[in-house]
């Protein structure tokens, strides 16, 4: 009587770079909900405005870093996008509101810099799946 075995599980190794979009998708999703300005008024949140782009950019990078390793191109993609709008908004946003009442009255919140801050983390891992070399055996 042969006995059946249960076949070998393997995982599939994640990409250089993925885990860095990956912690840029939650940078950018977490910095569309927190303040991105502080008014004597109150605070301004993210989702008021450019955070709704950048929310939805953030589930796009978080794709990129889910995909498997025979779509290295569109996580490349994915993660260009995500970087390109999420250092364009908050860069954007600073220098509408900087133009229109200078620095007297307002402060950029952590919001802003998270966005940003995610923006480029996922510029570095677009780079990063960009400069993979094939692993020769």
């Amino acid at each position: 009587m042969a006995t059946q075995t249960a076949p070998v599980r393997t995982r599939s190794r994640k990409m250089p770079g993925q885990m860095r979009l990956l912690a840029a998708s939650l940078m950018i999703l977490l910095g569309a909900f927190v303040p991105w300005l502080y008014t004597p008024l109150g605070t301004i949140t993210g989702m008021r405005g450019p955070g709704l782009w950048t929310a939805t950019v953030a589930m796009l990078a978080l794709a990129g870093a889910l995909v498997p390793a025979k779509l290295r191109m569109m996580a490349i993609l994915q993660a260009l996008v995500a970087a390109g709008i999420s250092i364009v908004l908050p860069v954007w946003q600073f220098v509408h509101i900087f133009s229109l009442v200078g620095m007297s009255g307002w402060m950029p919140g952590p919001g802003l810099l998270l966005t940003f801050a995610g923006g480029i983390l996922s510029a570095v891992a677009a780079w990063q799946l960009w400069t993979i070399r094939p692993v020769q055996a």
